[in-house]
């Protein structure tokens, strides 16, 4: 840890599937401390116990002379993810996580009150899961729904939960109105859902009982949210439109920043609003998972040095793990192309991560054949990103500079997000 004198800082929150982690930055963005926490696999119920225990226990990790110096607080989570709560904030039923599909149940529900394009006809969007904890008993005992982001932060601030525009997308907000549509407000439960304000913003002064015990400068402030997704890409270092981000994890995710916003939500791309800018992307199914299918970390690392990145294999890959394809091909039905394989494993290698750039490079040229921005420069997150022959191969067929992401940690990005807010300055 470095050490800092009497520095303005500004701490970050990530909230993922499996743990959660902090970050403090300074106000040149430079990283001061950083520390994760893991949680324990308890379904159901106690997962709120678990992330508000898991919030405290990062916030009393942090050193005195650090958290002395705090300025603003933000929090992600991961999109989608639910909870429905009483008049003392505390959890009616367990919190519905991102990926639960249990909003299929009420699809005659959403079709009844969401236009048939719009984002939310998804089962596992926030309004979907709003509509099923509509069915349940616990539900006539409610006093509000939000998202996990939002619900964190509450506990900061003691106030009512407050969301964000990127949180609240999947919920029905729009983005480019800046407010919730007739067809929501017009609900019954409409009083629930949350304020939403821009990602970043001030929403209130840390609550004294909190500052007391955490050691936190009074005037220290919660700032809203944002998701998990969005605050790696704030990670990077992308701010200019043209510039994107390819997370190169067990699948393959594009964010590219636009002037204008595109949609195709058929292919699975949409846009978050960013400030006066637009984040839009797409996810394919392909990804890392196919090269760990084949290969050890080991291989993939000594292989990868036998690639003459510049000289072509001529193999014509679509490296899927089974069939089905959503971005930048929408065809469920789509079959993995990994034939032939060649004897020598690097010009197999070579062949499957050659088929993953090309699906990259399909992906960024739809979106901008959809009206986004030009691609100007690539920065990569994942655990490709440490791939240097891989990023060649990309380079070359991207004709745009490839780097690392600056940071590779949501959180970090969050931290990002409350040094943005300049409501302390």
């Amino acid at each position: 840890m470095e050490k800092v004198d009497q520095a303005k800082l500004f701490l970050g929150l990530d909230f993922g599937t499996s743990g959660a982690r902090a970050a403090v930055i300074d106000q040149n963005k430079e990283l001061i401390w950083q520390e994760k926490v893991q949680f324990s696999q308890v379904p159901g119920p106690q997962l709120v116990t678990i992330w508000r225990e898991s919030l405290f226990h990062l916030l009393d990790q942090i050193p005195d002379e650090l958290s002395s110096q705090i300025q603003a607080i933000a929090i992600d989570g991961t999109s989608s993810t639910v909870l429905l709560l009483d008049s003392q904030g505390n959890g009616l039923m367990e919190p519905l996580l991102y990926n639960d599909d249990r909003g299929k149940e009420v699809k005659h529900l959403l079709s009844a009150i969401a236009p048939a394009d719009h984002l939310v006809q998804s089962a596992t969007s926030s309004l979907a899961k709003l509509l099923w904890y509509s069915q349940q008993p616990e539900f006539e005992r409610a006093n509000y729904f939000c998202h996990q982001a939002d619900w964190l932060a509450s506990l900061l601030h003691g106030g009512r939960p407050v969301s964000d525009y990127h949180n609240a997308l999947k919920l029905g907000y729009n983005p480019h109105n800046l407010t919730y549509p007739d067809w929501l407000k017009n609900a019954s439960w409409f009083a629930l859902l949350p304020p939403v304000i821009a990602p970043g913003k001030a929403i209130s002064r840390l609550s004294p009982s909190i500052a007391n015990a955490e050691k936190f400068p009074k005037n220290y402030l919660v700032c809203a949210g944002t998701t998990d997704s969005i605050a790696a890409f704030l990670a990077s270092g992308a701010t200019q439109p043209g510039e994107a981000v390819t997370s190169l994890g067990s699948t393959l995710v594009l964010k590219l920043l636009s002037e204008k916003p595109v949609t195709d939500l058929a292919s699975g791309i949409y846009s978050h609003r960013l400030g006066d800018l637009w984040l839009t992307g797409g996810a394919s199914n392909a990804g890392g998972a196919v090269l760990q299918h084949y290969f050890s970390s080991t291989q993939l690392t000594a292989l990868s040095a036998k690639i003459n990145p510049h000289q072509p294999s001529d193999l014509d890959y679509y490296p899927l793990l089974q069939p089905g394809e959503r971005f930048p091909i929408n065809d469920p039905n789509l079959l993995p192309r990994l034939e032939p394989r060649p004897e020598n494993d690097a010009i197999f290698l070579q062949g499957l991560l050659e088929g993953l750039a090309r699906i990259e490079a399909q992906g960024y040229e739809k979106l901008q054949k959809l009206g986004a921005t030009t691609l100007t420069k690539v920065f990569t997150a994942g655990g490709g990103a440490q791939n240097l022959t891989w990023q060649t191969i990309r380079q070359n067929l991207l004709q745009v500079p490839v780097q690392k992401s600056v940071q590779s940690e949501a959180a970090y990005g969050s931290a990002c997000l409350a040094r943005s807010s300049k409501s302390w300055e």
